[in-house]
């Protein structure tokens, strides 16, 4: 009697997709969960959030004439504005792009802080290069000197970059900023390039890479602490 043949099973090939996908999405969320276990414990709202000399306002796309912040740079903009208001911080520090695609970032910043918002220029430092989140917290404590410090963007951002200044160097504490106008669709976008950013930020702190712009000590957090 001839012994019955096994024949592969078709569902086989399907199986071995379904367990590679599966460690390909395990590899990809380990930065991201990285991130926001890191941060965990050191985000609050406007009104109980600690006290700190510095808040960073982190850049963002301005309006397309380069001259006002987009919606969400605006946001993060008021946020601030209400942490001098609250005296939870006493200096502002904007770090973004001064030649960035869409405009001078921290121009646009400084101008709606003073205009708008009635801060004080004399309470606000601008940071040029702050060309990537890493590079803000990064130049923040390295050329800028900040120890301690409050940092404001948007939620699906904020555990990355409390994560990353902490990591550098800033004991930091982030805030949640306003994002009035911001749609659903927009929101969904930004937290999926976020999750993905997630791995060049564990990448970038595991080499350690320098700041993109080498700059000298700057006095202008400490001049303006003690104006």
């Amino acid at each position: 009697m001839t012994a019955p043949v096994r024949r592969p099973g078709r569902w086989r090939p399907v199986r071995r997709i379904a367990v590679l996908g599966l460690l390909l999405l395990l590899l990809t969320s380990l930065p991201w969960v990285w991130t926001t276990v890191a941060a965990y414990g050191h985000v609050h709202a406007v009104d109980e959030a600690p006290v700190a000399d510095v808040v960073i306002v982190l850049g963002t796309a301005v309006t397309e004439d380069g001259r006002r912040p987009g919606i969400r740079l605006a946001g993060r903009l008021e946020t601030a504005a209400e942490l001098v208001r609250q005296q939870r911080a006493r200096v502002v520090l904007v770090s973004g792009d001064g030649h960035g695609a869409s405009g001078d970032e921290t121009a646009a910043m400084t101008a709606h802080l003073t205009e708008q918002l009635g801060v004080d220029p004399q309470r606000i430092v601008a940071d040029p290069y702050g060309l990537d989140t890493y590079d803000s917290c990064r130049r923040a404590r390295e050329v800028y000197g900040v120890e301690r410090a409050l940092i404001v963007t948007q939620s699906y951002h904020l555990s990355r970059a409390v994560t990353l200044c902490r990591q550098l160097g800033v004991d930091a504490d982030g805030v949640p900023a306003r994002c009035t106008g911001c749609g659903t669709g927009l929101l969904v976008e930004k937290s999926v390039r976020d999750y993905f950013a997630s791995g060049k930020a564990a990448w970038d702190t595991i080499r350690n890479r320098p700041a993109a712009v080498d700059s000298p000590a700057h006095p202008g957090v400490t001049d303006a602490l003690t104006d």
